[in-house]
């Protein structure tokens, strides 16, 4: 079975920068800098061979600029926590095509990307814990947070563990508890339930090393108070990756504070799900862009709350 819509498993197959390794071809379109490609009257990059213009910052002109894995995990930065308690900054992470699809033949990857990839492996070097949906740990066979030695000093210099949480929302805790999710973390899986849990499910969970937290009266889980019980355990850097059921719970009940979307320049047609499902807002909300990378068409967006 492939991966639920929407989302994307760490691969190993996948060639993750470090701090040394470049991605070539990316430019930030938004917000504008001294790095943002600007052209000429002629479609080309101002400093290009023959033409007018400035180079960029380091002696490059902006359309030949590489980013580094350490801009591209500052470009993607938690806000900086303001003083008392720190807020909880919840971000999902999600890819769609041109014509909303979330997946082609019941699978993310074909619509992703190797810089995609990096993207997903950033977001998960610099979150406290990961939330992903029982559904998707059915489906997947989902496995636990990888360390990443590219990420080992800026995980240690925010006080993180070396990899992040993952808490999984499910209200039956029906559950594989033999998978490496639960055998073989670096750090305990979270399991967030309601209060009416059944107590054999969450004896047996507990049997299998995993913390149980109480996020909700009944059997469901609750969307703030799972975001508030992470919080209350210390994990204030919240990313979640679907599927599309729980991005829809998040974003019913208003708690999603930023939405990280790449935009496949792809078209598929078909039924395939959007990345949130369930039932629509009364109002839509809107979001604010806060910035928009781009290489070889693909777009990798961040909208925030306003």
């Amino acid at each position: 079975m492939g991966p639920m819509p929407g989302t994307r498993e760490e691969d190993d197959t996948v060639p993750h920068a470090t701090g040394r390794a470049r991605l070539p071809g990316m430019r930030r379109l938004f917000p504008v800098t001294d790095q943002t490609v600007t052209t000429d009257s002629g479609g080309r990059p101002p400093g290009a061979p023959g033409e007018p213009g400035t180079a960029g910052a380091g002696g490059h002109a902006a359309a030949d600029h590489e980013w580094s894995l350490d801009e591209l995990a500052d470009a993607y930065a938690y806000p900086e926590p303001g003083p008392g308690e720190p807020r909880p900054w919840l971000r999902a992470n999600m890819v769609s095509t041109l014509d909303g699809a979330a997946q082609h033949d019941g699978r993310s990857q074909p619509i992703s990307t190797a810089t995609d990839m990096r993207i997903f492996g950033t977001l998960r070097g610099l979150a406290d814990v990961v939330v992903v949906g029982a559904e998707t740990v059915r489906l997947e066979g989902y496995r636990p947070a990888r360390a990443r030695a590219e990420f080992a000093g800026r995980r240690e210099a925010a006080g993180q563990g070396p990899a992040p949480v993952v808490a999984v929302v499910t209200a039956s805790l029906d559950l594989d508890f033999s998978l490496p999710l639960f055998t073989s973390p670096l750090v305990p899986t979270l399991l967030l339930t309601g209060a009416a849990a059944a107590p054999d499910r969450v004896a047996a969970a507990q049997r299998a090393g995993a913390q149980v937290v109480i996020a909700g009266d009944g059997m469901g889980v609750d969307p703030a108070r799972a975001v508030e019980a992470l919080a209350g355990l210390g994990h204030t850097r919240l990313l979640t990756e679907g599927g599309p059921r729980l991005l829809g719970q998040f974003v019913a009940s208003g708690v999603l504070d930023e939405l990280c979307l790449t935009v496949a320049p792809m078209l598929t047609a078909g039924d395939a799900q959007r990345i949130a499902g369930g039932p629509s807002v009364a109002v839509p909300q809107r979001f604010v862009l806060a910035s928009l990378l781009e290489e070889e068409g693909f777009l990798f967006s961040r909208y925030r709350k306003p």
